[in-house]
């Protein structure tokens, strides 16, 4: 069963287009490897986080930074499809 990735983002702090975006990229990069994407508001100030199922990957506040969206691909890449080539996204 493909898993489905969550991205959780608190409003108050205008992340709103920034976890779309986020979400735009990972559905064109991960198209035949998840069922779907969710964006979800959170009521916790702050908040910034990917989850792949229930999974945590990336939780902005534990980080205390915003990576570039080819880190979050990668964090992304290896739960869902370890294989998958990323392009010059990529680091080996």
């Amino acid at each position: 069963m493909k898993p489905t990735i969550r991205i959780e983002y608190c409003p108050k702090c205008g992340w709103m287009l920034r976890a779309a975006y986020m979400a735009q990229e990972l559905l064109t990069t991960f198209t035949d490897d998840v069922y779907g994407i969710t964006l979800q508001p959170s009521e916790i100030s702050g908040r910034y986080t990917i989850y792949v199922d229930d999974e945590l990957i990336f939780d902005r506040k534990r980080e205390g930074r915003f990576p570039e969206i080819k880190e979050l691909k990668q964090l992304v890449r290896n739960k869902v499809n370890p294989e998958k080539f990323l392009g010059h996204s990529d680091s080996k």
